[in-house]
């Protein structure tokens, strides 16, 4: 079963997504006619979560290349190599702690220097190829982790989850939801309770979205309710996703992954972030490496651009924390779950080249 919605598609010369900062209350959809665009998208929340910014830089690349084209013939390759590395390096920019981003105009760029192209036709129809090829892959990829996380997922399970993994934070089907739809289509009897996620309330705007389309039962509840019911013995497993994880095993995820994962440590229930292979960073061999994006004051001061918080009131809005993998119990990707010790089983997912 899919959704009857499409997060992100390429058609018509342009980019395609559905705008994350208006739902539930408005469905719109967002068009990027270039990488600029691109760039505020990812940078504003139009489109987010790991893999759907990815996904998103590639087809940025390839509106980059389109752009650029003419300088290919007129300036010559080496020219058009540079300035779509300079457009590349502006879209990293947008946001600097999901580590698919980075992966994603890597991949693009590494497909470029490896190809033979001759004609600016070549190269925009081999960048388009390489861009659907992200997209399609992570929809796969996602399909793979949540056959391969249904198993940690017992019959009348009661799931906590956090922030937003669904088919709107990915391509397409999702990561930690898309692992509890899974288990939920396949007959498993399930409820889940999503928190709001504050403070850009991604659970209660998008994940609460997500399980109504997809007819799971659940609740919606204050971030403040988790620990309660985790302390009473209600929740089964916490299960979420990730932005970026480091090679021990550190994981790094929306603000307030951490105060769970403490939690689930304190009352012993099972702690799972399910991400793609590509979330992982085997360059960071630890979580306090990992650079954390700081948002304006103004999501907290002036939530929905109503004032809460007096005049002149200083902030301090992280984005993510990092969970220590002593925290987890597991980590589910689409070549298996990794079990402790995080360091050693990792480093036998790392690429060869």
């Amino acid at each position: 079963m899919m959704e009857s919605f499409i997060t992100l598609e390429f058609k018509e010369g342009a980019l395609h997504l559905i705008d994350q900062r208006v739902l539930p209350t408005e469905y719109t959809i967002f068009v990027c006619h270039d990488y600029r665009e691109v760039e505020f998208a990812i940078r504003d929340m139009v489109v987010r979560g790991a893999p759907a910014i990815g996904a998103t830089a590639a087809y940025g690349v390839l509106l980059a290349a389109m752009e650029l084209a003419p300088t290919f013939d007129s300036d010559g390759p080496s020219a058009f190599r540079k300035n779509l590395k300079e457009a590349c390096d502006f879209m990293d920019a947008a946001r600097p702690t999901a580590v698919n981003l980075h992966w994603a105009l890597n991949r693009m760029l590494s497909t470029y220097d490896h190809s033979d192209w001759k004609t600016t036709q070549e190269i925009l129809t081999g960048l388009k190829s390489e861009a659907d090829l992200i997209r399609e892959e992570d929809i796969e990829t996602n399909k793979t982790m949540s056959r391969i996380g249904n198993q940690v997922i017992p019959h009348k399970a009661t799931i906590l989850t956090h922030c937003n993994t669904g088919a709107l934070a990915t391509a397409g089907w999702g990561t930690a939801l898309g692992v509890i739809k899974e288990a939920f289509y396949s007959g498993k009897e399930l409820f889940v309770y999503a928190d709001e996620t504050r403070p850009r309330l991604q659970g209660a705007r998008l994940t609460a979205w997500e399980l109504t389309q997809a007819g799971i039962p659940s609740k919606l509840i204050p971030d403040s309710v988790g620990a309660t019911l985790i302390r009473d013995g209600k929740i089964d497993l916490v299960i979420l996703g990730g932005d970026r994880v480091a090679a021990n095993g550190d994981v790094c995820n929306k603000i307030g992954t951490f105060m769970l994962s403490a939690l689930c440590k304190l009352y012993g229930v099972p702690f799972y972030s399910v991400v793609p292979v590509s979330t992982i960073d085997f360059q960071l061999s630890r979580g306090d490496q990992i650079p954390i994006e700081e948002r304006e004051a103004s999501e907290i001061t002036h939530p929905g651009g109503v004032q809460v918080a007096p005049d002149g009131m200083d902030v301090y809005n992280p984005a993510f924390d990092v969970t220590p993998h002593q925290h987890i119990t597991g980590i589910i990707t689409e070549k298996g779950i990794i079990y402790p010790p995080f360091e050693e089983n990792i480093a036998r997912l790392r690429p060869s080249s």
